[in-house]
């Protein structure tokens, strides 16, 4: 049995078309198939920038009430933002029931490895991972952290340019591991589940999936995003994020590959 849960959150996004992602995940969560759907319903108003991040207030009720959420539902959850940030409750859940266990597979362009101090527009969905991994803002971090080992970043290709050394010397000397477009295959190699897949549809090339708010040159072609997800079993979770359509309809070609990847995620199964 698998429960699609719908967190239609945008304010760790500072990008002009942030609200998109509220009807980008209304849309996703609506092509997903699943025994059943429950929606958030997460705050719509802006929120106050403290001690470094955006929307502060917000994202921590905002998690409040996700972690309500789930703590009704006894499916396999497959989470559907919104932003990156969106995860948060859920990927502290499976760290929490399954313990150093647990593999991460981050797929995203982006490493969500920032703090508060090295990403300057305050962006929580930038820190996200860093949070679950125990540094970010103190109200957000999980009571039981990932540890650098349980983590895989796949597809990234992007950093901010004036951190960009000080988080690759992070990434290297925490131990994660790491892997471009180029060799995203080399994810698979030891996988061992429990796995929980997180996906920022960023990671796509743009001009064959163009509904997200900081598309990055270069990236996935869906279907070998679609054929990498196929081959990973004993999924214990997933989340899709970032879709941000133009308008309320999306793009049904781009629809559809999200309707491909949630239907290859073997969570539950």
């Amino acid at each position: 049995m698998t429960t699609v849960l719908c967190v239609p959150q945008w304010q760790g996004s500072s990008s002009p078309n942030a609200r998109r992602l509220i009807s980008g995940a209304r849309i996703a969560a609506e092509s997903i198939r699943a025994d059943a759907r429950v929606v958030v319903p997460v705050l719509d108003a802006g929120g106050k920038r403290e001690a470094g991040v955006r929307g502060l207030d917000v994202l921590i009720e905002n998690l409040r009430l996700t972690r309500e959420a789930l703590a009704g539902i006894d499916d396999a959850v497959i989470t559907v933002g919104g932003e990156c940030a969106v995860d948060l409750a859920p990927l502290s859940a499976a760290r929490a029931r399954y313990g150093a266990q647990l593999t991460v597979l981050w797929i995203d362009a982006h490493p969500d490895l920032y703090t508060p101090q090295t990403l300057p527009s305050g962006s929580f969905h930038g820190m996200i991972l860093r949070t679950l991994l125990g540094e970010g803002p103190a109200p957000l971090i999980p009571e039981q952290p990932l540890s650098p080992e349980q983590v895989i970043i796949a597809g990234l290709r992007a950093f901010e340019p004036d951190v960009r050394e000080q988080i690759e010397g992070y990434i290297e000397q925490s131990g994660i591991r790491r892997h471009g477009v180029s060799d995203l295959e080399k994810v698979l190699d030891g996988l061992t589940g429990p796995v929980y897949v997180h996906i920022d549809l960023d990671v796509l090339d743009p001009p064959e999936f163009s509904a997200t708010c900081y598309p990055e040159p270069d990236g996935v072609k869906p279907q070998r995003l679609i054929d990498l997800i196929s081959r990973i079993d004993n999924v214990v979770g997933a989340a899709i994020t970032e879709h941000a359509p133009a308008d309320d309809a999306g793009i049904p070609r781009e629809t559809e590959v999200i309707r491909r990847l949630g239907a290859e995620l073997k969570v539950g199964r």
